[in-house]
C-alpha cells in the first residue's frame, strides 16, 4: 500500500533546464505541478557532471533561457564557455527568481509510471513510497540522466579508485601524483584530460576507434 495518494495536474521528473522550464511553463498556464529530482539538487545535467574540467561545449550564451528578458539583462556570464559551477550557479538564479523550489521535491525517484486508458490518469509511484496521480505526465531526464560503464573484462575486479564522469563525487578527488586511465575522449573525456594531466604522475587515454 502506499504511504499516501497525491492529485495534481503534472508530475515532472527531472529539475535540470528542461524540468525548471516545465515547472514554469505549466505554473504559468495554471496547472498544479510536482517535479520530481533523484539528486539532492536541482541541476540535472549540471549537479551531476561536476568532473574537473566540466563546462558548456557551446557558448554560454545559449544555455541562457529565452523566456525572461529580465533573466537576460540580470545575468551575466563571465566565460564564453562557462564552466560547471557558473552554470549550476545559473540555475539555480533562475529557480530563486521565480519561486520554482516549492514545486520541486529533492531525493525523489520516479520509480514506474501507469496510464489508467479508462480515466485518461497516469499514477506515478514514487521512491518515497507516495504514489501521485495526474493528467500529465513529462519526461524532463534528458540522455543523459543514466551513466554508461562499458564492459571492460576485469573492472569487478579493480581494487583502486574508480570514477564516472557522470557520477563525480561532491567532496573533492585528490589525483596528485597517482597512475590515471581515461576511457573516452567525448565532451567529457577532452574536458576533463588536461586538467588531470596536469596532476597525473602518468596519464593514459584509452580511445575506442
Amino acid at each position: 500500500m502506499p504511504k499516501s495518494i497525491e492529485e495534481t495536474d503534472a508530475v515532472i521528473v527531472g529539475a535540470g533546464f528542461a524540468g525548471l522550464y516545465m515547472t514554469k511553463r505549466l505554473i504559468d498556464d495554471g496547472l498544479s505541478v510536482i517535479t520530481c529530482e533523484t539528486g539532492n539538487e536541482i541541476g540535472g545535467t549540471w549537479f551531476w557532471n561536476r568532473y574537473p574540467g566540466a563546462r558548456c561545449d557551446i557558448e554560454s550564451v545559449e544555455y541562457s533561457y529565452q523566456f525572461s528578458d529580465d533573466i537576460q539583462q540580470k545575468w551575466n556570464w563571465s566565460e564564453r564557455y562557462a564552466s560547471q559551477p557558473e552554470i549550476l550557479e545559473y540555475i539555480n538564479f533562475v529557480a530563486d527568481k521565480f519561486f520554482l523550489r516549492q514545486y520541486i521535491r529533492l531525493n525523489t525517484r520516479v520509480n514506474n509510471a501507469h496510464y489508467d486508458d479508462k480515466n485518461s490518469t497516469w499514477s506515478v509511484f514514487l521512491s518515497t513510497g507516495d504514489v501521485v496521480r495526474c493528467q500529465f505526465f513529462v519526461l524532463s531526464v534528458g540522455n543523459l540522466s543514466e551513466p554508461f560503464v562499458p564492459e571492460v573484462e576485469g573492472i569487478s575486479r579493480f581494487s583502486g579508485m574508480a570514477f564516472h564522469t557522470s557520477r563525480w563525487p561532491e567532496s573533492e578527488v585528490e589525483l596528485t601524483g597517482r597512475k590515471i586511465g581515461v576511457i573516452g575522449t567525448g565532451s567529457s573525456g577532452v574536458q576533463c584530460i588536461p586538467i588531470v594531466a596536469e596532476q597525473a604522475s602518468h596519464l593514459t587515454v584509452i580511445q575506442r576507434t
